[in-house]
């Protein structure tokens, strides 16, 4: 989460909102770094999440992430819960909870639909306080 972290705060270099994620391959390692780059890239699905499932995608040279997990700072939307979910990821570990947007629990419970084919762990509060800080004054300088 550490590490996740660290991404998030480089999203604030460009006005991004400050969200980190890193997916960790079967042994630990990082296999792809993500942070919201919407505005740097004026790309719609550049969460933090789809950018770290791109890279360890392609650091393994397939799509599916079987055996990873995937390390996040905010509780994933719909759209990275899914994500998530088609990557085969095995794990997902989040910091904050969103409850106006999240999909992996608080608002939808996207990655336990028992309809899906697959359903990630979830293990959520990892350094929680640290990843709703990072956010609140992000959002307390821009309102």
């Amino acid at each position: 989460m550490l590490t996740a972290l660290a991404e998030a705060r480089a999203a604030l270099a460009t006005g991004d909102v400050p969200i980190g994620a890193v997916v960790l391959g079967p042994d630990g390692s990082a296999l792809g770094l993500g942070r919201n780059v919407r505005e740097a890239e004026a790309d719609p699905t550049g969460h933090a999440e789809v950018v770290a499932l791109r890279a360890a995608a392609r650091a393994r040279g397939e799509w599916r992430l079987d055996g990873c997990t995937l390390v996040v700072t905010l509780e994933p939307c719909t759209m990275c819960a899914g994500a998530a979910v088609l990557a085969r990821v095995e794990r997902i570990v989040l910091g904050a909870w969103d409850e106006k947007g999240g999909a992996v629990g608080s608002l939808w419970d996207v990655v336990r639909d028992r309809r899906l084919n697959h359903r990630p762990e979830v293990v959520a509060g990892v350094l929680a306080d640290e990843s709703a800080e990072l956010l609140e004054d992000f959002f307390r300088r821009h309102r």
